[in-house]
C-alpha cells in the first residue's frame, strides 16, 4: 500500500468488481510476438487515447502469459471484435491452449509480421510507445501506424460476464 493512501476495506475489491461488471464494453484481441509466435489475448480494458498522435491505451495483468512478449517499441495489433465473433473472444479469453488460437476466425499477417483478424470491426497496427506499472496491471500505451474499418458496425460488447 502506498503511503498517504488509506486503508483499503476488506469487502472493496468483491464490491468494486461487482461494479465493474455492470460497465459494458467492447471485446478486442490484441496480439503481441512471443518468442515461438505470435500471442494474444481478449481484452476489455482498451481506449483510444489520443488523435495527435494517433494512440490507444491497453491495461494487461503482468500474469498472463502475453505480457512477457510486451515492451517499448515492440509491435502490437489490436483487433475490435464484431458481434458473430465471440467463438474469437472465448478462444482468446483462455478458454483454448495458446497454440490453437489462431485456429478460431480467419487472420491474415499483416505488414508489421502480427496477425489481423479478418471480418472485425476495425484493426489497429500500433508499436508499443510506453508501459507504466500500476498494481497487478502495466498500461500499454501504443502509437497507431495503421488503421483500417469494416463496413458495419456491429460490435461484440461485453457485460456482467455475457455478450450482450
Amino acid at each position: 500500500m502506498a503511503e498517504g493512501y488509506p486503508l483499503v476495506p476488506e469487502e472493496l475489491p468483491a464490491q468494486f468488481k461487482a461494479a465493474m461488471r455492470r460497465l459494458a464494453a467492447s471485446v478486442s484481441v490484441v496480439v503481441a510476438q512471443g518468442d515461438n509466435g505470435p500471442v494474444g489475448m481478449a481484452a476489455t480494458s482498451i481506449t483510444s487515447l489520443t488523435v495527435d498522435p494517433p494512440a490507444v491505451l491497453v491495461c494487461v495483468n503482468r500474469a498472463t502469459s502475453i505480457h512477457a512478449s510486451l515492451n517499448p517499441t515492440a509491435p502490437l495489433s489490436v483487433n475490435l471484435l464484431s458481434r458473430h465473433q465471440a467463438d474469437v473472444s472465448a478462444a482468446f479469453g483462455g478458454g483454448m491452449p495458446h497454440d490453437e488460437r489462431f485456429g478460431v476466425g480467419e487472420w491474415q499477417i499483416g505488414k508489421d509480421g502480427l496477425p489481423r483478424l479478418q471480418g472485425a470491426q476495425a484493426n489497429l497496427s500500433c508499436v508499443i510507445d510506453t508501459m507504466i506499472a500500476y498494481g497487478t496491471h502495466s498500461i500499454v500505451i501504443a502509437r497507431v501506424l495503421e488503421a483500417s474499418v469494416s463496413d458495419e458496425v456491429a460490435p461484440l460488447i461485453y457485460q456482467d460476464g455475457g455478450y450482450l
